[in-house]
């Protein structure tokens, strides 16, 4: 049976094609948009956040740790825009939705969702992974993405002006990760519900995307970078011949909030120095 296209592009009640937007004179001017990015109090988030308020956005963080918060809301401030920072446990179901209530209350709005919180979860052999193990992993890169995208798909289809909704997955979800198939296994469920979610809510206005870093330098690999074995073995793949930043992450969250890209959901975008490629 020959495959069945649906209409390229429709409207909210599914009836109508949608008339293209008017191109701003910089699609790239973030100025009276508002992003929450999770766990952007640092590392590959606070890349987000930053590249996010120096394009003009405002930006609320949520982290844990508190301290963390606050030196992310002062790396933030010489940018201008509004910072909101909350503690909040993003695989807590009522936290989330307290959570994001509580940003809408003091930004007014959210037009883009960076689902970045995440967790390591090495363990050692599969065969002696415990259940507990497992779940802990999934209970923030997988459970804590779904409250928080539910969250931010039910306030985004209530308004005009749709949205984005970005997770950051890993080039661990594509490759094998031996002792640590937690991790991966939760790092490739993200990119199936992105996809689910870029076709479901198109009609909306709402695109998703998945972002997958490479080795980037950040607290949670910290240890595994001073490993002279480990870096020995792995540099020498490494096209670019250096590790990510968290900075080089910026100009995707730009891009991916931004009217550039306003015609352009449901990918996966390998951030990696090429690493994957050799």
């Amino acid at each position: 049976m020959p495959r069945q296209f649906a209409a390229p592009a429709i409207n909210k009640t599914g009836n109508a094609p949608i008339a293209a937007p008017q191109t701003p004179a910089n699609p790239f001017d973030l100025t009276g948009k508002v992003a929450l990015v999770t766990g952007g109090n640092g590392g590959i988030g606070l890349g987000f956040a930053e590249g996010l308020a120096r394009a003009g956005a405002d930006v609320a963080i949520w982290g844990m740790n508190e301290a963390k918060n606050e030196a992310a809301r002062a790396r933030l401030a010489p940018y201008g825009r509004r910072v909101l920072v909350l503690k909040c446990d993003v695989g807590d179901e009522a936290a989330i939705d307290a959570g994001f209530a509580e940003t809408l209350h003091h930004m007014g709005r959210v037009d883009g969702v960076y689902a970045n919180a995440g967790i390591g979860g090495a363990s050692g052999n599969f065969d002696r992974m415990t259940l507990n193990q497992w779940q802990q992993v999934m209970r923030i890169n997988l459970d804590g993405v779904f409250l928080t995208f539910r969250a931010a798909a039910r306030h985004m289809v209530t308004r005009d002006g749709g949205g984005v909704m970005v997770v950051t997955s890993s080039m661990g979800a594509m490759m094998g990760t031996a002792r640590n198939e937690h991790y991966g296994a939760s790092k490739g469920a993200v990119i199936s519900l992105i996809r689910g979610l870029a076709v479901e809510y198109a009609r909306h206005g709402i695109r998703a995307h998945a972002v997958l870093p490479g080795w980037v330098e950040t607290e949670m690999t910290d240890k595994l970078f001073a490993n002279e074995r480990f870096s020995a073995g792995v540099m020498p793949r490494m096209p670019m011949r250096r590790w990510g930043q968290p900075a080089d992450f910026e100009g995707i969250a730009v891009y991916l909030l931004s009217e550039a890209s306003r015609w352009h959901t449901g990918d996966c975008f390998m951030i990696d120095g090429g690493y994957s490629l050799f």
